[in-house]
C-alpha cells in the first residue's frame, strides 16, 4: 500500500502472508468471518477483514490487497480439505484492499471470530481511542490509535501487535469496523500497525460499482 511517504519508507515492512499453520478438517462448511485465516492460491496466509453482502446480494468479503491479485483462489486455513471457497474478484494496490467473492454454499458466514464482533462500518478513530484487531497469527490485540500521522487521509496508525499473516485483519472500535491491517513499521509487535480506513475502501468501492459495492457486514 502507499504508506505515508518516503520519510518512513525505510521503516515500513508489509505484513505479508505467512507459510505457517496447518488446517484441520471440520464437519460441514468452514466458518468464515472477520479474523478468519485464509490461504491464497495454496501459498500465502492472510486474514479476512469481514464477510457480508454487496448491493447485488453477492456473498463477499475483504482482505489486504497484497495478499493476492484478481482471480486468486481462496481456501479456509482451518479446513484446507474443503477446497476452494471463493476467489479474489477485485484487488486495489493503491489502497491495498481486495474483495473476495465467496461461494455461498462453501462457507458459513459469521459476524464474530475470536474476540472481535463486527456489527457495522464506521469512521476512522483518532487519538487517544483504543482499537483492536483479530488476526490469524497473533489473535486479538489492542492499542491506542495515533491517527492519520502524515495526513494521508486513507490510513490510521495504531499501537497494536501485528506480524506476518495478520494482513487484512479487521480493526474495530467496539464492534464497529473502522479499518484493516496492512503493515507494521519497523519491528513486528513493537512498531505501530498501519491500516487502510474502511471509509476510504467503501468510498472507492462504491465509486467503482460492481462486486463489493454497497458492502454490508453479516
Amino acid at each position: 500500500m502507499k504508506i505515508a511517504a518516503a520519510a518512513i519508507g525505510a521503516l515500513c515492512a508489509l505484513v505479508l502472508g505467512s507459510g505457517a499453520g496447518i488446517g484441520n478438517a471440520q464437519p460441514g462448511p468452514p466458518v468464515i468471518g472477520g479474523g478468519s485465516g485464509i490461504v491464497i492460491d495454496d501459498r500465502s496466509l492472510c486474514t479476512v477483514t469481514s464477510v457480508g453482502h454487496d448491493a447485488q446480494g453477492r456473498l463477499v468479503g475483504m482482505t489486504a490487497g497484497h495478499c493476492g491479485g484478481a482471480g486468486a483462489s481462496i481456501s479456509a486455513e482451518a479446513d484446507r480439505g474443503a477446497g476452494r471457497i471463493g476467489r479474489i474478484a477485485v484487488s486495489n494496490a493503491d489502497l491495498d484492499y481486495a474483495i473476495i467473492e465467496f461461494d455461498p454454499a462453501a462457507i458459513v458466514p459469521v459476524s464474530r471470530v475470536g474476540g472481535v464482533t463486527i456489527s457495522g462500518i464506521g469512521a476512522p478513530p483518532a487519538f487517544p481511542a483504543v482499537a483492536c484487531k483479530e488476526g490469524r497469527t497473533t489473535g486479538n490485540t489492542c492499542g491506542v490509535t495515533w491517527g492519520d500521522v502524515f495526513g494521508v487521509t486513507t490510513e490510521t496508525w495504531t499501537q497494536m501487535c501485528v506480524v506476518e499473516g495478520d494482513s487484512g485483519a479487521p480493526v474495530v472500535v467496539g464492534s464497529t469496523l473502522v479499518g484493516m491491517v496492512n503493515a507494521y513499521l519497523g519491528v513486528p509487535c513493537a512498531g505501530p500497525e498501519v491500516g487502510t480506513n474502511m471509509s476510504a475502501i467503501m468510498g472507492d468501492l462504491n465509486a467503482r460499482g460492481g462486486i463489493g459495492s454497497g458492502f454490508r457486514p453479516i
